[in-house]
């Protein structure tokens, strides 16, 4: 069962132990997995990881260990793939709130599966959106 869906920085910051991550999103996360349900990481998000690499703005190995956590069953975090009823709720996300076509990808996966988006993001946290942070 899922939980939520967390943004391309949250889940990199949980994955890493990073302190950027707020306590709310990681206690929702650690929650998550302690109560045997998962968090969605977009198939988006790993193709911005990828860009954001080469971008030398994330650790060359951000990909390899994204990849990683979502091949490992006992992992809190699992792939939500792009699909075409993401992609059709991204009409109950709108473009003039959530600008980014990555940032909006991820919400609307949230708003097709029904649980709250896990980011700091912003204009993603002042829309309508229910949030994590």
């Amino acid at each position: 069962m899922t939980a939520g869906v967390a943004d391309t920085h949250a889940a990199l910051w949980y994955l890493y132990d990073d302190a950027r991550l707020s306590t709310a999103a990681g206690d929702f996360i650690d929650q998550a997995a302690v109560s045997g349900m998962r968090i969605m990481v977009s198939s988006i998000s790993l193709a911005e990881i990828v860009y954001l690499t080469e971008k030398k703005r994330l650790p060359h190995n951000a990909y390899d260990d994204m990849k990683a956590a979502l091949a490992d069953a006992e992992h809190v975090f699992r792939e939500a793939f792009l699909t075409v009823e993401v992609v059709d709720a991204m009409h109950q996300v709108p473009r003039n709130q959530v600008p980014d076509m990555p940032d909006r990808i991820v919400a609307a996966t949230a708003v097709y599966l029904g649980v709250p988006v896990i980011s700091r993001d912003g204009r993603i946290r002042g829309s309508h959106l229910q949030t994590i942070w």
